[in-house]
């Protein structure tokens, strides 16, 4: 019945039905025919309303609308806009320069908004003309927006390490108290930021290397902008890049800061950057009650969206675990072949696939709760096994044929740039994602070496 049950859910999505919805209608309908069969005991449901309340009470989760709020402002405020046009004229001058300032403001844009979607649709409306207005080969503009929109995965503050790490806290608890563990350590959203940070700014790196070494392999494929058509005053561009990078630089500054500080909790850092995001709207002259009322709707609408699928997935994880289904992952999980590693692989491999028809949110709220705790029985560092996760989803969100990124990207991409170009123009970027995630996988002190330093 666990796995009808998953298979159901996966049936229901494919139809096009909301994510939500399909999670807790599915879940519901097979509780109604279980407990008509004698297979599910419905009192495990009386636990709904007591996990729908710490939701609710769950200050950090407070962060995610704070968060969401702060990255849809600075959207609002034309910061990305005035970002690649500065950048572009900082490193125009060398061949794959737009590409570089493409990923550069991405990574800003990620530090900033940690909102996927929106820094992909934002980068192709804005860059993606202008790339092929300079003769860049479609599918190398294409990749590099794609792969660079989706930064805001690992990049802090994100929201899919917000959203990770209050899962992760409670299935770290939930494993070490069935080790017999009863005074259980924590694991904090601060904690997974900081692991997160290391492994994100080698990712840019490589991303960087990548696109130089295009520079120097096929330089057709990403010329410089002509002199004619760059600043001659040097000075005066000098003046811009301050002006241009330094507030949104300020404002991640005092955001991670404040974390990496300890000053502040994420939730506080996240009302420190919505505060921060309104200042600079208001800086910029584009803040009123309009755009205002425009940023808190958009806010209410993806909150809610978050919430009403974690009260599906609360659903489909109380069902779940009626037809002793974390029995089953657990016996399977513990029973494959290569112990921890090969676990370790499985969930991996299981969540790639889930990324190309699930969000992040869905899989973290359904997925991570159900192997999360057999996994860190097993002795895997919680801050390492959620910064895998988040790149490994990261991955997801890039791989043809049903990458979120590039459903993004196509759906504002000019009607000359083909969809195969797009697909093509990722491949690469995949590769160095797949590297990434075998160095952390080798090297787990990418993830861990800077919270063990800060927190000690």
């Amino acid at each position: 019945m666990p796995l009808f049950l998953f298979i159901g859910v996966v049936a229901v999505l494919l139809l096009g039905y909301p994510v939500a919805l399909s999670l807790g209608g599915t879940a519901l309908a097979f509780a109604l025919a279980g407990e008509a069969l004698g297979w599910f005991d419905p009192s495990f449901l009386e636990a709904l309303p007591n996990r729908l309340y710490g939701v609710i009470t769950n200050e950090t989760l407070i962060a995610v609308p704070l968060f969401v709020f702060m990255g849809v402002m600075l959207e609002r405020s034309r910061i990305a806009e005035h970002l690649l046009d500065t950048m572009a004229m900082l490193f125009g001058s060398v061949r794959g320069g737009l590409g570089i300032s493409v990923t550069l403001v991405g990574m800003l844009l990620a530090a900033s908004t940690g909102i996927v979607g929106a820094t992909v649709v934002t980068m192709g409306l804005l860059s993606l003309p202008v790339m092929l207005r300079r003769n860049y080969d479609p599918a190398v503009a294409a990749g590099t927006i794609c792969a660079s929109g989706t930064l805001g995965q690992i990049i802090p503050p994100s929201i899919v390490l917000v959203l990770l790490g209050d899962v992760l806290s409670s299935a770290y608890q939930q494993a070490q108290l069935e080790m017999g563990v009863w005074s259980p350590d924590t694991v904090s959203v601060g904690d997974l930021f900081v692991g997160a940070l290391v492994p994100g700014l080698l990712l840019v790196g490589l991303y960087l290397l990548y696109q130089i070494g295009l520079a120097v392999v096929r330089p057709q494929a990403v010329p410089a902008i002509p002199a004619d058509e760059r600043p001659a005053d040097r000075g005066e561009l000098a003046r811009r890049v301050v002006s241009v990078l330094l507030p949104p630089l300020l404002l991640v500054v005092a955001v991670l800061g404040s974390i990496l500080g300890g000053l502040a909790t994420p939730t506080e850092a996240a009302s420190v950057g919505a505060v921060g995001a309104i200042v600079l709207a208001a800086t910029r002259r584009q803040l009123s009650l309009k755009i205002l009322r425009e940023v808190v709707r958009q806010t209410a609408t993806v909150t809610s969206m978050v919430f009403l699928i974690f009260v599906g997935a609360a659903i489909f994880s109380l069902v779940f675990r009626g037809f002793h289904g974390d029995d089953l992952v657990t016996e399977f999980l513990t029973g494959l072949p290569g112990g921890v590693v090969g676990a370790v692989v499985v969930v991996m491999l299981v969540m790639f696939l889930l990324g190309f028809i699930l969000d992040f949110i869905e899989i973290t709220f359904v997925v991570v709760p159900i192997v999360g705790p057999v996994l860190l029985a097993m002795g895997l560092d919680p801050v390492w096994l959620g910064v895998m996760i988040a790149l490994n989803l990261q991955t997801s969100f890039l791989t043809p044929p049903f990458g979120f990124s590039l459903f993004y990207l196509r759906g504002v991409a000019p009607a000359g740039v083909g969809t195969a170009q797009i697909y093509r123009g990722v491949l690469p970027y995949i590769l160095i994602q797949l590297v990434m995630l075998a160095m952390l996988a080798l090297w787990p002190a990418l993830a861990t070496w800077l919270p063990g330093m800060i927190y000690g």
